[in-house]
């Protein structure tokens, strides 16, 4: 497996607990839920694709302007996580915010599956895209396994 494989699964969890999350209502233990799912995934995620393929994409010339963009975006869904755990789930605009993140979370893997990966892919060794991968999954699960309440 390769880091874009090991990223790729996380990715797929992500679309459907974010498109999941849309589909609630009002404060409900499916919401509660569904949402403490999805910010332990992005979060668990984050941690490791920064750790893991950004910053070694960073060290070099050629990764340096890709990788800001895309740090850029995690940003952004971090507020936006943070905007939504200090939101009452009843709260009308609750479900706004959450619509905000869902479409900056499908328009990130979008762009990251479609365009980032690929220019990556020239900068790393089939050696280094191995060893990531093996590195950010020990990262992923260490997180995920995090107490959700120290995430955000």
């Amino acid at each position: 497996m390769n880091i874009f494989e090991a990223l790729r699964q996380s990715h797929e969890k992500q679309r459907k607990l974010a498109d999941q999350l849309l589909q609630t209502s009002g404060n409900t233990a499916e919401r509660s839920n569904l949402f403490e799912l999805l910010k332990n995934e992005l979060f668990a995620h984050a941690v490791g694709e920064d750790r893991y393929l950004y910053i070694p994409l960073m060290m070099t010339d050629s990764g340096l302007n890709i990788t800001r963009h895309a740090l850029a975006e995690h940003h952004k869904m971090d507020e936006l996580l943070e905007q939504l755990s200090a939101t009452e789930f009843s709260n009308p605009g609750w479900l706004s915010i959450a619509k905000k993140l869902a479409e900056t979370v499908h328009h990130h893997l979008q762009e990251e599956e479609h365009g980032f990966f690929q220019q990556a892919g020239k900068i790393l060794t089939a050696e280094q895209k191995s060893s990531l991968a093996q590195q950010y999954l020990s990262e992923y699960q260490k997180y995920k396994k995090a107490d959700k309440d120290s995430l955000v």
